[in-house]
């Protein structure tokens, strides 16, 4: 299997995105790094999608995006050339279908940690504060980006409810919209472009990041026995 990916740097701090899987990507200190870990990406999100396993992975990259931000801490601002593209209903209902998918098995995963205030890694900050250590920061934080999100590309959402829920509000008012699959891109905040399918991409990829954290650090605290792993991280580990 030959994944497409895309290449987002600060010198040699990088970000690898798989561009054809929405939401998986690797991080490393090098291109080299990433790059080897992206086949066990591809498998664990393939599991997770429910789409038959490749018996090799080979990186190809197609798109390369020199930036200034701190992509060691997971800061992006990248926008495929493939996210200018309109989309069909069937493109648009598979996105759709999978950002929810995300949510609920975020939800399944932070409900199944007995202790949701215990944390196990020392305080750090970044550029948006201090990194969430329990599996509650972790969930809030998430949650939190709904309105964000959005909001990049002009719908009004919020964040009020679970993360599936003020999720699916903020498609239906989407939806709403007419000709919102033209997926238009926009300038959002800081100067950044936003479309349609970054919108969708942005929520599988930062429920992941935070997604893995959690598993890994309650896992760690409790043992795997007792946690969920609805995203498939223990594909081959």
């Amino acid at each position: 299997m030959t994944v497409n990916c895309v290449w987002e740097h600060n010198g040699n701090d990088t970000l690898l995105y798989a561009s054809d899987l929405l939401g998986a990507y690797t991080r490393g200190k090098s291109l080299d790094v990433a790059a080897e870990k992206m086949e066990q990406e591809v498998l664990s999100y393939l599991r997770w999608s429910g789409e038959a396993l490749p018996s090799s992975v080979r990186v190809q990259i197609i798109q390369e995006k020199a930036s200034d931000l701190q992509i060691c801490d997971a800061d992006s601002d990248v926008l495929f050339d493939t996210e200018r593209a309109k989309l069909s209903m069937e493109e648009y209902a598979k996105y759709k279908a999978l950002a929810l998918k995300s949510a609920v098995d975020f939800l399944t995963l932070y409900h199944s940690i007995p202790n949701r205030d215990a944390f196990s890694a020392p305080r750090r900050e970044t550029f948006y504060g201090a990194v969430p250590r329990t599996a509650n920061e972790m969930y809030e934080h998430t949650k939190r980006v709904n309105a964000y999100y959005f909001g990049e590309i002009g719908v009004d959402a919020d964040n009020e409810g679970s993360i599936f829920e003020c999720r699916l509000r903020g498609f239906e008012t989407l939806q709403a919209q007419t000709d919102f699959l033209s997926n238009p891109v926009v300038e959002g905040s800081y100067g950044e472009e936003w479309s349609l399918r970054q919108l969708v991409r942005r929520f599988l990829w930062h429920d992941r990041i935070h997604a893995n954290g959690m598993w890994r650090m309650a896992t760690e605290l409790f043992g795997r026995e007792l946690i969920a792993d609805p995203f498939c991280f223990a594909c081959d580990r």
